[in-house]
């Protein structure tokens, strides 16, 4: 006796691929949005992170933090004790916001101006002309958000939304006390 062994078709086989690329066109739609939502979404819960990491940083080290937040995006500020200013940090660079995004700052209820540091010559002289003299064509940098040693921060407001109307919108808040959490908007998504 001789047994048949039955096998797929080739037109068996060519439906099941096109019902699996149909299912996994459908779950991509599902799950993704548009890149531009993820990429607000990614970008607020970043830099909620950041002023937690910061927030750390300023306790561990007993050292004063800022934000400094422009129109074309954000950077990190440290307190210089000797120098009596404010300076970036070494190990992180101005964060630049891609064209599509906007920043709304709102400190204590007033919403802030973002506007671009304005380099002034009133710096006190230090003890070598040189330094006085690099310090003079420094851009003097004041944060408008404060990172304490002690565990606060200025209380903010932060919005990151798209340019485009009826775009996304996520916010990022803190009374002074809780570390920021980024939280979607009802326009949002």
């Amino acid at each position: 006796m001789r047994r048949r062994t039955r096998a797929f078709t080739l037109i068996e086989l060519l439906v099941v691929i096109v019902l699996l690329g149909i299912l996994v066109s459908v779950a991509v739609l599902g799950i993704g949005g548009s890149s531009t939502s993820r990429e607000l979404r990614d970008e607020a819960r970043r830099l909620a992170a950041l002023i937690g990491v910061i927030s750390d940083e300023a306790v561990l080290d007993s050292r004063e933090y800022g934000l400094l937040i422009s129109g074309e995006g954000y950077r990190v500020l440290r307190y210089d004790e000797a120098a009596a200013r404010w300076r970036e940090t070494d190990r992180r660079e101005a964060h630049e916001l891609p064209e599509w995004m906007r920043l709304e700052l709102t400190l204590d209820g007033a919403p802030l101006q973002l506007l671009a540091p304005v380099k002034r010559e009133d710096d006190r002289a230090g003890l070598s002309r040189d330094g006085a003299r690099a310090r003079r064509n420094e851009p003097r940098l004041e944060p408008q958000l404060l990172i304490l040693s002690s565990g606060e921060l200025s209380p903010f407001s932060l919005r990151l939304s798209e340019r485009k109307p009826g775009g996304g919108t996520w916010e990022i808040a803190s009374d002074g006390f809780r570390l920021p959490r980024a939280e979607p908007l009802e326009g949002g998504r």
